[in-house]
């Protein structure tokens, strides 16, 4: 396979990385960073990516791993959801400051989540991931994989209702 059409190949879920790296890392630039090395690697197992059912797949497992390897050594405990469209264009000034406000919150109590917690939120409602993808990336179960997703929202939930009824606390 030449540069072109590994490029070709790579292209459609080249952000998703990308997104999965920035959500872990923090950093922009060592998600940059993290992408690059995932794209390096599967470059040099290109002979043997027909292997594969799924390239993405592979390549968002990879992704993980790296960014856990990242993360490990060098301790670094704050990991911060990424999500750039989630307000409204078209909003009123008021609603997109509620809508920011909202996600504050859900980024701080997804902070205190476990991270498998959070890395199945992150796929699944943010990358919009299949419960079969994340099987995989995860090596888990899918019914593991749910059960976690629904602890998660029932977290998140939870905390957001006490805090818009009850206020910060």
């Amino acid at each position: 396979m030449n540069q072109k059409q590994f490029m070709q190949l790579v292209n459609p879920f080249q952000d998703k990385l990308f997104r999965m790296a920035k959500r872990l890392l923090v950093s922009t630039e060592e998600a940059e960073d993290a992408t690059q090395e995932v794209l390096v690697k599967l470059w040099n197992k290109n002979e043997s990516l027909d292997e594969y059912k799924s390239i993405e797949a592979v390549a968002m497992t990879m992704t993980k791993n790296y960014c856990l390897d990242q993360l490990k050594s060098k301790r670094a405990s704050n990991m911060k959801i990424v999500h750039n469209n989630f307000t409204d264009r078209e909003a009123s000034l008021q609603r997109k400051l509620e809508d920011r406000d909202t996600w504050n919150w859900v980024e701080k109590i997804m902070n205190d989540l476990p991270e498998q917690q959070k890395l199945i939120v992150q796929m699944r409602d943010i990358e919009e991931m299949e419960f079969v993808e994340i099987s995989k990336i995860l090596d888990m179960n899918e019914s593991a994989i749910r059960t976690a997703l629904s602890r998660a929202r029932k977290t998140i939930r939870e905390t957001m209702t006490k805090t818009h009824h009850y206020g910060i606390g």
